[in-house]
């Protein structure tokens, strides 16, 4: 009897040692940044929504939002109006999901922090605006792709056990934000 006594408080011990399988969904991530877009040659701002959903351990799927907008300007001539002067207006939506792996354990990371990489594949609305004095082909301007993609590093501090602030990093839009978990 001392030694069943004995084995479930060790098993105890080390049950209670062990960490705790960390849950990452449930979790709206809010954030503001900037995207770089290397047909435009200049960053932008940009507004990005995610909210994520456990799949496995240590790792979530996101369903996002995001929403940037630009104008280029340009000068052009010809022989009939030598300084002519048009522009047009992007707003583009991506919309898709982002994958995320968090690698907390592999780190050793205590229970504040959060370390990830993630993908993120989808689509983007895009509407455009031309000046009125824009007389080419406005289907053939050489601006944002319909498909989205984007590969993520980040990190998030969680100020309690509600919210967290964030840093993504990425080959697209990199943002600051909140993590508000439910």
């Amino acid at each position: 009897m001392k030694k069943i006594i004995g084995l479930i408080a060790v098993s105890l011990v080390l049950s209670l040692s062990t960490r705790a399988q960390e849950s990452y969904g449930k979790t709206a991530n809010i954030g503001v940044g900037i995207g770089y877009y290397g047909y435009l040659g200049r960053s932008v701002p940009a507004l990005h929504f995610n909210y994520e959903f456990d799949v496995a351990k240590d790792f979530t799927i996101a369903p996002f939002i995001g929403f940037h907008r630009y104008r280029n300007e340009y000068r052009y001539g010809n022989p009939n109006n030598p300084n002519s002067y048009y522009w047009y207006r992007q707003s583009v939506i991506p919309v898709g999901a982002k994958g995320t792996y968090y690698f907390d354990d592999l780190l050793d990371a205590g229970s504040d922090w959060d370390f990830y990489l993630g993908g993120s594949l989808g689509f983007a609305i895009i509407r455009t605006s031309w000046s009125n004095n824009y007389l080419g082909d406005r289907s053939n301007f050489g601006g944002a792709s319909a498909f989205y993609w984007d590969a993520h590093l980040g990190t998030e501090y969680h100020l309690n056990s509600k919210i967290g602030l964030f840093l993504d990093l990425s080959t697209g839009v990199s943002t600051f934000g909140i993590a508000i978990h439910q």
